[in-house]
């Protein structure tokens, strides 16, 4: 059995979400291990991120999927299923760390990064790190080369009242280069409980429409480990 990367979280973890535009409710986001997989013969996490909502004339449902090596934290497979508007598109990346590509949808396989991670795997890998005021880190590990490197500023600590309860917090701000709430424009900001769990409490990221927000509405934690299911994909 392969040695597994010790994290704050696992399968049947489920956080929900209160979405605001601004102070106005729109909706509801959520952000879950679904399940552990064997891709390609390597035991993987599935997650899964996820917002819906909108104002009149303007919706949006968007997915990220990740599937994550167990073992040394890499990404696999990333799905991004965006519904945005009334427009709709579908992008699914295969990720080969062993070899150091990616492939997106049908298209030639291109170039990628050691260790790669992709917008939803990064959720998690911050959970998984020493995180110190003042500090910003840089990371080359997205599976788009062109895209690095990731920036992860630690800002300060707050203790916040959302839906959930009140949690002393570490905010994050970080930055991808591409698009999305993490992008450079959006100037995301995340705040984790500051404890061993570190769970996403809030989340605010600018959009082309407003202030998107996130606020936690309640944690399912994980089950005991003899809970958590593996089947094969």
């Amino acid at each position: 059995m392969p040695a597994f990367t010790p994290v704050p979280f696992a399968v049947g973890e489920r956080l929900t979400y209160d979405v605001k535009f601004g102070a106005i409710k729109v909706g509801r986001g959520s952000m879950e291990v679904l399940d552990t997989v064997t891709l390609r013969g390597r035991p993987a996490w599935h997650t899964r991120f996820r917002v819906r909502g909108g104002i009149p004339f303007y919706r949006v449902d968007d997915v990220l999927e990740s599937w994550i090596d167990r073992a040394d934290f890499n990404s696999l497979r990333f799905v991004q299923d965006f519904e945005e508007g009334g427009r709709s598109r579908e992008i699914r990346y295969e990720i080969f760390p062993e070899r150091a590509v990616y492939r997106e949808n049908d298209k030639a396989e291109q170039p990628s990064v050691a260790d790669p991670l992709d917008d939803g795997s990064f959720l998690y890998f911050v959970r998984t790190i020493p995180l110190d005021v003042g500090q910003t880190y840089e990371f080359h590990r997205y599976f788009r080369p062109d895209r690095n490197p990731v920036v992860v500023k630690v800002i300060g600590r707050e203790t916040i009242t959302v839906p959930a309860g009140t949690f002393r917090t570490i905010v994050l701000q970080p930055i991808i280069k591409s698009k999305g709430i993490f992008s450079e424009n959006g100037q995301a900001r995340i705040w984790l409980s500051d404890d061993a769990a570190r769970i996403m409490v809030q989340m605010k990221s600018r959009t082309k429409i407003g202030s998107l927000n996130l606020y936690l509405q309640s944690h399912r934690p994980p089950p005991p480990p003899t809970a958590t299911t593996d089947t094969s994909r």
